[in-house]
């Protein structure tokens, strides 16, 4: 049987490109626009469910996911590898962030899909829909951070601990688009599933050379 590392991206891998194929064929998905509903006011679906601060709570955890918030996750990781030795393997992490906010602007110009037309946005938006790019690059970027302090831990417990809270804010990050009602689910979904692959691979080729490259 597959070990989990090898069958979890390849299942994310032909997800996103099931979704894409589809979306790009001009397919619309109705669960997408039943969950977005979910988190809408009965009575007035241009309002988010939930009180006030609970509104302004999501919208800081979606804002971790913005360019800024992950700029200085990934700064702060950075630097961190660095200091403590391990300066392939931060060269690493730089590249792979790099290559993926490259990849999420052009896949995002090529595909071109409408932001959700069926409720009033919660918070203001600027490009195209899909992939979400707040579910892709926090997943990247968090993912691979975990992946890349756990390799330079050389500790399980570290590994699976960073991995942990990494899953759980990328999770949380991706909602928060569903219920801001700035990207259908399909795209959160695809975001998340395109992230799994590229830190997977980033984690298992470039961590792995980087790191044994590494003195420390």
């Amino acid at each position: 049987m597959p070990q989990p590392r090898i069958l979890v991206p390849a299942v994310a891998a032909l997800v996103f490109l099931g979704l894409a194929l589809l979306i790009v064929s001009g397919r619309s998905f109705a669960l997408d626009t039943t969950l977005i509903m979910l988190f809408r006011d009965a009575a007035n679906p241009a309002i988010p469910i939930g009180p006030a601060w609970f509104q302004e709570a999501v919208r800081d955890m979606t804002a971790l996911g913005s360019f800024v918030g992950l700029f200085f996750m990934a700064l702060t990781a950075t630097l961190a590898l660095w200091l403590c030795g391990y300066r392939r393997l931060a060269v690493g992490l730089v590249v792979s962030l790099v290559a993926a906010f490259l990849a999420s602007t052009g896949l995002k110009i090529a595909i071109a899909r409408e932001r959700p037309d069926i409720v009033e946005h919660a918070a203001l938006t600027f490009t195209a829909s899909f992939p979400s790019g707040h579910a892709f690059l926090s997943a990247v970027t968090l993912l691979t951070i975990a992946g890349f302090v756990g390799l330079a831990s050389r500790r399980a417990d570290i590994a699976r601990f960073c991995m942990i809270m990494a899953v759980v804010m990328v999770g949380l990050i991706g909602l928060s688009r569903v219920y801001l009602g700035v990207h259908w689910p399909s795209d959160v979904l695809g975001g998340w599933a395109l992230g799994i692959v590229w830190s997977s691979v980033a984690t298992a080729w470039l961590g792995r050379r980087m790191v044994e490259a590494d003195p420390a």
